[in-house]
C-alpha cells in the first residue's frame, strides 16, 4: 500500500462520485472461468490452540475480558488515513502510516504500523537497505537474517509496533510485475526461506512482522476495488495455490509471524479481504495461523462479510473513498455486534488475536513509543494531517537508529551482485593499470540524482542511481554512496558522461581503454505512474530505460572493452547487445539501496569475487514464456480475469518443461574463481515416509471459548459525553439513539443479515488433514533426507559458492511435476584457493510431496525409483545427483536440464 498528498487529492476527487453510504455488503460476484472456486468456509477459527502462543493468549484473555464493546472494536481498526493518535491518549504526536485505536483504561496502546520493505518507511535517521530482490540474489541465509535483525532494531528504535513486511506476494509470476522487487525472487522456496529468516530477525527485536499480500497480487494495474471497477480476480487452481503461491505463506506462519495482510484483488472471484476460504479455511485452519489478519490500506469493502470471513484488523479504518471519515467497522462494527449481525464470539477472537500478538512479541514491557512522523521531517507538525483543522505539536524527535547497519547493507548489496558474463576473464579490473590510463563511464544511473536521492516522493521517478523501486516499499535515503563516487575513489582518471545518449563529439578511444555503461529499469506501486509505467513495467516492458540498450550498442562500437552494470527491478531483454564482442562483462547489481557504490567497486576491482545468483530467469525473448505470465492484463469492462492457466509452470519450471533455453537461467551467477562439488552423500532421516502425514489430533480448548457470548449492553457503545471529536478521526462509539436501536434488533431474535451459504458459528473440533500446527501438519517439516557435499575452491582467487539443491520426482507417478524444483540452498564462507567446506542441504517431507486436490492433503508419490536430489550452482548447472531410494550420490550424470 501507499498513500501521499498526491494520492489524497485523487481520493478526494473520486469521493465526489462515491455513493453516500459505503457500509454495505458486496453484491453477487462476477463469473470466473470454469474450474476455479472460492467456497465458503465458516466460522473463523479461534486462535490460541498452539502451544507456543498459549501464554500470549492467556494474557490477552485476561485483558480483553475486561474490555467493553467499544474498546474491543477500537483495537480492531485503524483511526483513519492520515490520522495520528488522539490527543487524549498519548503525550506526544503519533503519525504512523497506520494507527489503531487504543484502550487507555487498561494500558493497551495505539499500535503503530509502518512500511516499508527495505527500511523504516517515511522516517529519517534510518538505513535504506538493499531491496528484497537484491537480498534474494545473495542466496545467503546468514545475510538474509542479518539484514532482518538490523532492520528490526531500527523499527524498534523508531517506536513502531508492526513492520508491514516481508512481501512474498507478488511471488514474481509476471516479469513485468511492479512490486516483484519487494520480494526475494520468482521461486516459492527462495521466497519462503528468505521470508522465514526475515520474520525471525524482525520478531527477535520485539517487532510484529506482517507477511503480505495474501494472495494473487501478481500485477499492479487493476488490483483495487473502487467505485468504477472491481479489483481483478486471480483465478488459481487448488494445487497451484498450495505448491507455488501459498508455499511462502506456510513457511512464514511456521516461523510464527504475528500478522498477515490480505491483497487488494480477488481470488477466484472473492475479494481477498473477505475471502472466507483463504482466511478462515486455509490461513487460520489449515495453516494454523495464530496472529491477526489485516486488510491492505483502503481494501476493506464490506463490514459484516469481512468480519465473518476472518478479517481481524481493518486498516487504515476508512472506506474505499476516505473522504468524510466513514468506516465499515469502528462505529459500524459496534452497531453490527449490537444488532446481532456479527457474533460477539467473532469480535472477541478478533480483539484477542490483536492483543495476543502484542504480548507474544513482548511489547507490554518497555516497548518504545513512536518518535517520528510519517508526514513531515520537521520537529513540529499536524497531529492529525488528515483533518482540515488540526492542532500541532512535536511529532519528530530525530532519533538516529542507524548504528553500523550500513555494513550489513553494504555486504548484502555486494554479495548480491551477479556476474552474468565475463568473456576472457576480463573482470576484475586492475586499478593500477587503469591508473595510468583512463576509464570512461556512461549513463545517468552511475550518479545520484543531482536534486538528491529523496527528491521524488516515494522514489516515484528514475533519475540517477536506481537503488530501490517506488511506492510504499521504499525508505528515505540517509545518503547515497553512488557508483561514480566510489569509482573515482579508486581510479584517478575517470571521464564521466552523465547522459543516456552517446556523446556526438566523442573521439576514438585507445584499444586498451575500458568503458563502463550503467543501465536501469524501474517499477513500483500503481499509485504512481513513472515515465508511462503504471506501477508495472507496462510501457517500458523488458527494455532498459532511457534508451539504455542503444547506449550500450553505441559505446560498444567505439570501445573494445565494455562492462555493463545494471540496476533493475527484474529481468531485462539483453539480446540487442549481450553477444557483441566488445561487451566483455555484464553485472546485475539489482537494487542496492544506499550502499550502491563501494559494494560495486569491491567486485569490479576484485577485492571480492562476485557471488550473487539470479533470483529469476532471463529469457531470450518475452514470448519464451506463456502469454498468461509474459503479459499484463489490460482494461476490460467488468472484473478483469487473470487466470493462472500455466499452473505450476512459471519461470524456470516453464522453460524446462518446454525445453526452452534461457539467456541466463534461474540461479545463474559466475565468479572470479571456480568450485568443485564432490564427496556427496545422502542420508534418509525419516523412514519410511508414509504416503500422507499422520492425521492431526483434536484442537485443544481456546481462551475464546471462555468469553461470554451474551449480547453486550447498548451502553457499552455509548458515545462519551463532553468528548471533543477530531473531524475524520474514526471512533467506535454510537449515539445513544443508534446504540439502543441496534440493541433492540439484536434482542428481538430477528435475523437482519443475509448470511452467506454455509455460514455457521460452530467451531470445528479438529484441524484439516493438512493442518495441525503453525504452517500446516507438523510432519510436513520432518527432514526426510539430508544431503552433504564437499565444496572446494579450485581456482586462484577467494570466493563464495552457492550450493543449490533441486528435486526431481520419480518417473511414472500420477502427478505432473516440473522437471526440477529448488528445495534448499546454502552459501559457503569465503573459501581461499584450495580450501573446502562441507555443506548440508535437506529435503523435508513437504519437499517430496505434491498437493492432492481430492485428498486435500500432501502426498508422497510412488513411482519408478526414488527422488533425485540434484546439486549445483544454478537450475541449469547441476553437477551431481543423489538417489533417495538407492542412497547413493553420483557425479558425471547428464542433468535433466
Amino acid at each position: 500500500m501507499v498513500y501521499s498528498a498526491a494520492s489524497a487529492c485523487l481520493w478526494l476527487a473520486l469521493g465526489s462520485l462515491a455513493p453516500a453510504a459505503l457500509a454495505r455488503s458486496v453484491g453477487p460476484r462476477d463469473a470466473v472461468p470454469a474450474g476455479y472456486y472460492a467456497p465458503s468456509y465458516y466460522p473463523a477459527p479461534h486462535g490460541g490452540w498452539v502451544d507456543s502462543w498459549r501464554d500470549a493468549y492467556d494474557k490477552a484473555y485476561a485483558l480483553v475480558s475486561q474490555m467493553t464493546l467499544a474498546e474491543k472494536v477500537n483495537i480492531t481498526s485503524g483511526t483513519g488515513i492520515y490520522m495520528g493518535s488522539h490527543a487524549l491518549t498519548l503525550p506526544q504526536g503519533m503519525v504512523c502510516v497506520g494507527n489503531t485505536g487504543s484502550v487507555d483504561r487498561l494500558g493497551f496502546p495505539q499500535l503503530c504500523l509502518q512500511d516499508g520493505a527495505l527500511g523504516v518507511g517515511s522516517a529519517d535517521n534510518i538505513t535504506a537497505f538493499p531491496a528484497g530482490i537484491t537480498t534474494g540474489a545473495t542466496f545467503d541465509k546468514a545475510l538474509m537474517y542479518a539484514r532482518a535483525v538490523a532492520m528490526g532494531k531500527e523499527f524498534r528504535g523508531k517506536g513502531t509496533n508492526i513492520h508491514l513486511g516481508p512481501s512474498v506476494g507478488p511471488l514474481g509470476r509476471k516479469p513485468l510485475g511492479g512490486r516483484n522487487w519487494e520480494g526475494f525472487g520468482s521461486d516459492p522456496v527462495l521466497q519462503a526461506k528468505a521470508a522465514a529468516l526475515h520474520i525471525k530477525g524482525i520478531q527477535e527485536q520485539g517487532i510484529i512482522a506482517t507477511i503480505k499480500h495474501l494472495i494473487g497480487n501478481e500485477q499492479e494495474m487493476f488490483r483495487m476495488y473502487h467505485v468504477f471497477q472491481e479489483g481483478y480476480s486471480a483465478n488459481i487452481d487448488d494445487r497451484t495455490l498450495h505448491e507455488i503461491y501459498l508455499w511462502p505463506f506456510a513457511e512464514a506462519v511456521r516461523a510464527g509471524v504475528g500478522a498477515v495482510m490480505t491483497a487488494y484483488n480477488a481470488v477466484n472471484g472473492s475479494a481477498c479481504s473477505q475471502n472466507s476460504y483463504l482466511i478462515n479455511g486455509i490461513l487460520k485452519d489449515e495453516l494454523g495461523f495464530q496472529g491477526m489478519v489485516m486488510s491492505d490500506w483502503l481494501s476493506h469493502i464490506s463490514g459484516v462479510d469481512s468480519a465473518l470471513a476472518g478479517l481481524d484488523l481493518n486498516m487504515p479504518g476508512d472506506t474505499n473513498i476516505p473522504l468524510f471519515g466513514n468506516s465499515l467497522w469502528m462505529y459500524e462494527l459496534s452497531r453490527s455486534v449490537l444488532n446481532g449481525s456479527v457474533p460477539v464470539d467473532r469480535l472477541n477472537d478478533m480483539a484477542t488475536r490483536v492483543v495476543a500478538a502484542w504480548y507474544k512479541l513482548g511489547q507490554d514491557k518497555n516497548h518504545p513509543r513512536p518518535n517520528f512522523s510519517s508526514h513531515t521531517r520537521n520537529r513540529e507538525g499536524a497531529l492529525y494531517p488528515g483533518a482540515v483543522f488540526s492542532p500541532s505539536g512535536q511529532v519528530n524527535w530525530f532519533v538516529n537508529v542507524q548504528e553500523d547497519h550500513y555494513l550489513v547493507a553494504r555486504q548484502v548489496a555486494q554479495d548480491a551482485i551477479t556476474l552474468l558474463k565475463n568473456n576472457d576473464s576480463f573482470l576484475p579490473l586492475a586499478a593500477s593499470p587503469l591508473a595510468g590510463g583512463k576509464l570512461s563511464v556512461f549513463g545517468t544511473d552511475a550518479q545520484v540524482n543531482d536534486k538528491g536521492p529523496n527528491a521524488c516522493m516515494f522514489r516515484a521517478c528514475n533519475k540517477g542511481t536506481l537503488g530501490m523501486g517506488w511506492g510504499s516499499g521504499v525508505a528515505e535515503y540517509p545518503y547515497m554512496d553512488d557508483p561514480i563516487s566510489a569509482i573515482r575513489r579508486r581510479v584517478p582518471d575517470v571521464e564521466f558522461y552523465n547522459t543516456d545518449s552517446f556523446p556526438w563529439f566523442f573521439g576514438q578511444p585507445a584499444d586498451d581503454e575500458v568503458a563502463l555503461v550503467f543501465l536501469s529499469s524501474d517499477a513500483g506501486e500503481n499509485t504512481f505512474t513513472v515515465e508511462g509505467n503504471h506501477g508495472d513495467r507496462d510501457s517500458s516492458k523488458l527494455a532498459a530505460w532511457h534508451g539504455g540498450d542503444k547506449l550500450v550498442q553505441e559505446v560498444a562500437k567505439r570501445f573494445r572493452n565494455v562492462v555493463v552494470v545494471v540496476h533493475t527491478v527484474g529481468p531485462l531483454d539483453l539480446e540487442q547487445w549481450i553477444d557483441l564482442p566488445s561487451v566483455k562483462a555484464v553485472l546485475f547489481a539489482h537494487l542496492p539501496g544506499q550502499e550502491a557504490g563501494e559494494s560495486l567497486t569491491n567486485v569490479l576491482f576484485g577485492d571480492v569475487s562476485p557471488s550473487g545468483h539470479l533470483p529469476y530467469s532471463i529469457t531470450r525473448k518475452a514470448s519464451d514464456l506463456p502469454d498468461s505470465i509474459a503479459n499484463l492484463k489490460g482494461f476490460t469492462f467488468g472484473q478483469v480475469q487473470d487466470t493462472y492457466s500455466e499452473g505450476l509452470y512459471i519461470d524456470y519450471r516453464y522453460l524446462n518443461k518446454h525445453a526452452i533455453k534461457p539467456r541466463f537461467a534461474f540461479g545463474h551467477g559466475l565468479s572470479y574463481t571456480t568450485f568443485s562439488f564432490t564427496n556427496a552423500s545422502i542420508t534418509a532421516v525419516t523412514t519410511p515416509l508414509s504416503t500422507t502425514p499422520p492425521p492431526p489430533g483434536a484442537k485443544p480448548e481456546t481462551v475464546s471459548s471462555k468469553y461470554t457470548t451474551a449480547l453486550p449492553a447498548a451502553s457499552e457503545a455509548y458515545e462519551p459525553s463532553n468528548f471533543h471529536k477530531i473531524w475524520r478521526y474514526l471512533y467506535p462509539w454510537l449515539s445513544r439513539k443508534d446504540a439502543d436501536a441496534a440493541h433492540a434488533i439484536g434482542t428481538s431474535g430477528s435475523k437482519p443479515y443475509p448470511y452467506p451459504e454455509g455460514y455457521t458459528t460452530v467451531q470445528r473440533a479438529s484441524a484439516p488433514p493438512a493442518g495441525g500446527a503453525e504452517g500446516g501438519n507438523p510432519a510436513l517439516w520432518d527432514v526426510a533426507f539430508e544431503v552433504s557435499v564437499k565444496v572446494t575452491n579450485t581456482g586462484k582467487r577467494p570466493g563464495k559458492a552457492s550450493a543449490q539443491l533441486y528435486v526431481q520426482f520419480p518417473e511414472g507417478i500420477e502427478y505432473d511435476t516440473p522437471v526440477v524444483q529448488l528445495r534448499d540452498f546454502e552459501k559457503t564462507q569465503e573459501l581461499q584457493p584450495g580450501e573446502s567446506e562441507t555443506v548440508r542441504l535437506v529435503l523435508t517431507r513437504k519437499d517430496v510431496s505434491v498437493w492432492d486436490v481430492v485428498r486435500q492433503n500432501w502426498v508422497v508419490p510412488k513411482g519408478k525409483g526414488g527422488f533425485k536430489a540434484w546439486v549445483g550452482e544454478a537450475s541449469d548447472k547441476l553437477f551431481l545427483a543423489c538417489d533417495t531410494e538407492e542412497g547413493k550420490c553420483e557425479g558425471g550424470l547428464t542433468p535433466p536440464v
